[in-house]
């Protein structure tokens, strides 16, 4: 049989749509005059609104946010769970964002990148949280993307925690001066307390949805309903198993939606919010209200559990992703299987309180963080020498005494963490990870060893980025370093108990060291039943299962061996190349952001129904195109037998994200083939002669 040559072009360019939407704000930030506990006391309002207006957005949405500071003192805002991929100088906390001074504006822009659920902004700077500026966020999910439960019929804000009458610059003159604070004079729903309720509006047969949020500065409160039961179905950005309470621990900094169906007789009655594991027990009330209500609340608020840990830790336990729920994740066509990637460090977190030059003072690992006067993102941009060290706090407690410090830990990017946080005191804490989703694998009492991760839940554990520890206890996380930038960790209520994480940048993209490159030789071996078994997964004998012309792919009455071969089986003798990623010198990019582009295929004779051979991988092309780099492999594969070149595969990359690592006016572009062969990434202007639509049969699926 003579020698053929066949030339296959196999493209899977995506078309690309507009760009996501924007959504402008403008926000005048005032002081003014608030009455949540029933007197008049000074507070921050956004837009004259206490709390601040709610952000409402979708899955990717752009959010312009323009802030007019008319404060007498600076001011910022952070976004509680709003991960800023790969931009943290938008956080909005002190080290990573410029205050905006008195009289003056600045714009944040955020992306609500690949997240979906029930956040909310507050003030980072000066204690302002305690005089409000805070509001709720929630990111809807895009169109046609399924969210595991029906269209609630409303869709509520519910922000919950303790409060101050004294002011905010009281306040934090008493934590300067190195004091603790008091108990909390009360507790507030939506910025109204006992003597000015609060109400949700609700309509008999109809299920609601209740985004609610502990904004407070140092209380776990306890939510509930007279008469109601409440379906947790996300926390924090992750639909959870649909499990049903009677009352429900949000612990500060903490974000959960429920649903909660007005199954009762039409009347008033009773929300509750209490405060846990405090002596006494601070109580407010607001109003479920059924629309024709018959009468108004009757007997006492329900209660509910006071300083009982072990209630709540049962509780937090039984809190757990949904792997079946469709949603922004890291991986989402199916669930995210972090139990099974090797953590790279180990990183002990355990805090301390004692005093220091006379005053109380709080610390992590023997650390007290003390602010620097240069933002460290500025510092760290402009490499100013002197503002801060990196490697300023050690990965484990050593036990010595309280020193201060301006705390920052290097990290390297994409390692994947264990973080334990150790809470020695009698106080039950929050910590919050910016810019980061983890894991919550485990928490228990005691002191946390090697041995306590046998007890971690390493299957469907609940991400979320701000967790709780219990007193006297530990709490345990995952976290995959994917994030680039400076992020602040920190102890919700109180600012000494702070550090921040350096994910540092990826390597340089280096296109010298990329071209460079020697890639080592693979192997390829294959049967007749991989032959057969790929036809069948690409459609043939699917319509008739006699079909001459097909059947001559799958079956052979004189022997399997003689069997025809598809020539786009030769596509697979990649998988043996790429099968470990592309570990290149000086190529960085995300490995979730790579798009399969194209697959160009030259056949110089047919294949046999089995082989051995030999591939030889070569960089064929490398592209700068902006926001994206496109990178092409080509394999050459060889008869191990006759060392005879059987055809020649060029796979097209590309790797979103990794662009403009070259000029913009003569961006980088290598390629190293014949120009008929065609280019990287060549669409036509013009429309297609024909359009051709398949599905995927059962008979293709089946086998897969």
């Amino acid at each position: 049989m003579g020698s053929s040559l066949l030339f296959l072009f196999i493209s899977f360019f995506a078309i690309v749509g507009a760009e996501d939407p924007y959504r402008f704000f403008d926000w005048n930030v005032t002081y003014g005059t608030i009455y949540p506990l029933g007197l008049p006391q000074q507070g921050i309002l956004i837009n004259g609104q206490f709390p601040g207006p709610d952000i409402h957005s979708v899955t990717n949405d752009n959010i312009i946010i323009n802030v007019f500071n008319s404060l007498d003192e600076p001011f910022l805002l952070s976004w509680n769970g709003i991960q800023q991929r790969r931009n943290s100088y938008e956080d909005g906390v002190y080290g990573t964002t410029c205050p905006i001074p008195p009289g003056k504006n600045f714009t944040y822009i955020l992306q609500m990148k690949d997240q979906i659920g029930s956040f909310y902004y507050f003030p980072s700077l000066g204690f302002h949280k305690a005089a409000g500026g805070f509001g709720g966020i929630r990111i809807l999910s895009r169109p046609r993307i399924p969210v595991p439960f029906p269209d609630p019929a409303g869709d509520y804000t519910v922000l919950i925690g303790d409060w101050y009458q004294a002011n905010h610059t009281t306040l934090r003159a008493q934590l300067d001066n190195g004091s603790m604070l008091p108990l909390p004079d009360g507790i507030l729903i939506n910025g109204r307390g006992p003597n000015r309720t609060a109400s949700i509006n609700v309509e008999q047969g109809k299920t609601y949805r209740l985004r609610i949020s502990n904004v407070g500065l140092q209380s776990s409160l306890n939510f509930r309903i007279q008469g109601h039961r409440m379906k947790v179905v996300e926390v924090e950005g992750t639909h959870t198993l649909q499990t049903e309470f009677s009352s429900l621990d949000v612990h500060v900094g903490q974000s959960y939606s429920v649903l909660v169906t007005a199954d009762q007789p039409a009347q008033d009655f009773y929300i509750v919010v209490s405060s846990r594991f405090t002596t006494p027990i601070l109580t407010t009330t607001a109003i479920l209200r059924y629309a024709n209500s018959a009468g108004s609340v009757q007997g006492p608020p329900p209660g509910g559990p006071t300083i009982q840990i072990d209630w709540s830790l049962n509780q937090a336990r039984a809190i757990r992703t949904n792997l079946t729920a469709s949603g922004p994740r890291p991986n989402p066509q199916g669930s995210y299987h972090y139990g099974m990637i090797n953590t790279t460090r180990t990183i002990v977190l355990s805090n301390s309180a004692g005093i220091v030059n006379g005053k109380q003072r709080y610390a992590v690992n023997s650390v007290s963080f003390i602010p620097a006067d240069t933002p460290l993102k500025v510092a760290d941009f402009f490499k100013i020498g002197g503002v801060f060290r990196v490697g300023s706090i050690s990965d484990w407690p050593n036990g010595g005494g309280i020193y201060q410090d301006t705390s920052v830990m290097g990290a390297d990017y994409r390692a994947f963490v264990e973080i334990v946080f150790q809470n020695n005191e009698d106080l039950i804490q929050s910590w919050h990870f910016d810019g980061y989703s983890f894991f919550v694998v485990g928490m228990d009492g005691g002191q946390w060893t090697s041995n306590s991760r046998n007890q971690y839940n390493l299957r469907d554990a609940i991400a979320r980025c701000t967790v709780q520890v219990y007193p006297k206890s530990w709490s345990a996380i995952y976290v995959a370093l994917d994030n680039v930038g400076m992020w602040n960790i920190s102890f919700a209520s109180i600012e000494a108990a702070s550090w921040f994480i350096m994910a540092g940048n990826p390597s340089p993209f280096d296109p010298a060291r990329i071209l460079a490159h020697k890639f080592p030789e693979t192997t390829t071996t294959y049967t007749e039943r991989d032959v057969a078994l790929y036809a069948l997964g690409v459609g043939a004998c699917g319509q008739q299962a006699v079909d001459a012309d097909e059947l001559k792919y799958v079956y052979n009455e004189n022997g399997q061996e003689y069997i025809e071969v598809l020539p786009t089986f030769s596509a697979l003798f990649i998988l043996d190349t790429l099968s470990t990623g592309l570990n290149l010198p000086g190529l960085s990019y995300d490995p979730k952001l790579l798009l399969h582009g194209q697959q160009y295929i030259e056949l110089y004779k047919p294949l046999s129904s089995s082989g051995y051979l030999d591939n030889k991988v070569s960089l064929a092309g490398l592209h700068d195109k902006g926001k994206a780099a496109i990178l092409e492999v080509a394999t050459k594969s060889y008869d191990k037998k006759s060392g005879q070149l059987l055809c020649m595969n060029r796979t097209t990359l590309f790797l979103r994200g990794a662009g403009g690592f070259s000029s913009s006016s003569n961006p980088f572009s290598y390629t190293n083939y014949p120009k008929d062969q065609g280019s990287a990434g060549k669409i036509p202007k013009t429309q297609p002669f024909t359009v051709y639509e398949d599905c995927t049969r059962p008979s293709q699926a089946s086998w897969q």
